[in-house]
């Protein structure tokens, strides 16, 4: 069984994982990956404002030294919730005490610089490193893993058996993904630079689903905005978007928007001969996501349970404790191609601060181009 370290108590540790862990450990039932006895919790900015009085079944520690000394650092899964830019000393202090099973809070890094020494650590010391990547594994997304896979509708029901499958319609191959994410971050951008850009927020997830769908790609274009509140501006945290040439030929469009009065993260599919439109949960109000599809055969509307953090959790501790296995490239080598694709559209960005005047997930034409390496 293994023990529980989270680091950082911002709104990814205390808001986040310690409740995706709380519900994690009831999805266990009765396999025993979670160690009795209380969560370790270290947060290594003690100057934040003080948040809410610590769980019943968490305790605080003073240093990492004394989080090792309480617990096991071989039999201890660390949740490192550290903001990008700051967490490689945090790694390596962890990889010095003998942690080697490592959560890392999206994004992986916030440049290649950062990554490059991420990686390097990883090698070093051989951490497991796992980025957290919920919409990867989220219920909706394997079912539109299995329909870009697959050309067909088959696996989107209830069943799935071979009668399904011989009546399923057939979608062709993907010809685009579009993601359009909506939600109002006004108080967190204005008391924290955690997150320096609206690329480092939402799109992390986003664009790794995209490279999960549409495979290896490229930016072709990139925009941002700064959000304006009254007479405050906060630069490049209002709204961004980019575009991405896939090696198989779909192209995927990304826009996101930190300043809209509603919630909302859509994906839309197009094939040759159909259309997916999913609808992610928007917060922990709700853990149901929708899918509606339309081709040439019908419609059909879906809705189903979605609750993706706990249950990547569970499946990450699952994997450290050796009772299964996630795939690297879900682990990890997608959040590496994510974060070098994300560095290539923020590079595009520096010069053209302003987006262009659109509602949707449609970026700038004619920028150049910087590959995907990975």
């Amino acid at each position: 069984m293994l023990h529980t370290l989270v680091v950082g108590a911002g709104r990814s540790g205390r808001g986040l994982h310690l409740p995706a862990l709380a519900r994690a450990g009831a999805l266990a039932g009765r396999r025993r990956v979670f160690a009795p006895g209380p969560i370790l919790c270290f947060d290594p900015s003690p100057a934040r404002a003080p948040g809410p009085d610590p769980a019943a079944d968490t305790r605080p520690v003073a240093s990492l030294r004394a989080a090792a000394a309480a617990a096991d650092p071989a039999r201890t899964v660390v949740h490192l919730c550290t903001p990008p830019g700051v967490r490689t000393a945090l790694l390596e202090e962890l990889a010095e005490l003998g942690y080697r099973r490592i959560l890392v809070e999206k994004p992986l890094a916030a440049d290649e610089r950062e990554l490059a020494a991420v990686l390097a650590l990883r090698r070093r010391f051989g951490l497991r490193l796992v980025v957290v990547s919920q919409w990867l594994t989220s219920a909706l997304t394997h079912r539109l893993r299995a329909a870009v896979r697959d050309g067909r509708l088959h696996g989107l029901g209830p069943h799935g058996g071979g009668a399904e499958r011989d009546r399923a319609p057939d979608l062709g191959r993907l010809r685009k993904v579009a993601v359009v994410q909506r939600k109002p971050r006004f108080l967190r951008s204005l008391t924290s630079r955690s997150h320096p850009t609206a690329f480092d927020v939402e799109l992390p997830h986003s664009v790794g689903v995209a490279l999960a769908l549409g495979g290896a790609a490229r930016v072709r274009s990139a925009w941002w905005s700064d959000m304006s509140l009254g007479n405050v501006e906060v630069p490049r945290l209002g709204r961004a978007g980019l575009t991405l040439e896939h090696g198989a030929g779909a192209t995927t469009e990304v826009f996101s928007d930190l300043t809209a009065p509603t919630r909302e993260r859509r994906i839309t599919l197009d094939f040759d001969h159909g259309t997916l439109v999913g609808h992610y949960p928007c917060s922990a109000d709700d853990d149901t996501a929708q899918l509606r599809t339309a081709t040439d055969d019908g419609s059909l509307h879906l809705v189903f349970h979605d609750d993706a953090l706990p249950d990547f959790v569970l499946a990450a501790y699952e994997h450290f404790a050796g009772l299964r296995r996630l795939p690297e490239r879900d682990a990890l080598g997608l959040q590496v191609r994510a974060v070098r694709l994300l560095t290539a559209a923020k590079a595009l960005c520096a010069g053209t601060p302003s987006a262009p005047d659109t509602g949707g997930p449609l970026a700038a034409e004619g920028m150049t181009s910087r590959a995907d390496p990975v």
